[in-house]
């Protein structure tokens, strides 16, 4: 099997009020290059904005690749670290407590990404100076900002 090519993945997300307008940002990095993406919606939240920071990131990719993504969010993070999403999913989308879990449709489409590349997910604390996070925070609160 040849090697995988290496990509960090850095993103963040924002909403002016939960909900309300949010948007999302995330940086790729690989092989010397950068590319920026961002999107939103009108009437989200942010944690809704923070998966589709990943899910953007991860689509952008045209093949097979090792990925580090770096996001500010525990519910992201942890969602997929500590096997939340994929108990979730395996339960029908119910939570241990037998409520229903939030965004499963955006879950459902991170995971199935997750299973196509080979990757790693970093948490970093937000707003504190780490350069691509507040990058992020920028585009994903510009994004936000288009729909006032």
């Amino acid at each position: 099997m040849k090697n995988l090519t290496f990509v960090e993945i850095f993103t963040d997300g924002a909403c002016s009020g939960n909900p309300g307008p949010g948007g999302w940002g995330t940086i790729l990095r690989s092989c010397g290059t950068e590319k920026e993406l961002s999107g939103g919606e009108k009437e989200t939240t942010n944690n809704r904005m923070e998966l589709l920071a990943v899910i953007n990131g991860l689509e952008a990719l045209n093949r097979r690749c090792k990925v580090k993504i770096y996001s500010d969010s525990k519910y992201v993070v942890d969602g997929i670290t500590k096997g939340w999403a994929a108990s979730w999913r395996k339960n029908g989308w119910k939570k241990a407590d037998k409520k229903p879990a939030l965004n499963p449709d955006l879950w459902e489409r991170l995971l199935d990404l997750l299973a196509l590349h080979d990757c790693e997910f970093v948490w970093v604390k937000g707003h504190d100076g780490h350069p691509e996070n507040e990058r992020c925070d920028r585009l994903a609160v510009t994004f936000s900002q288009s729909f006032k």
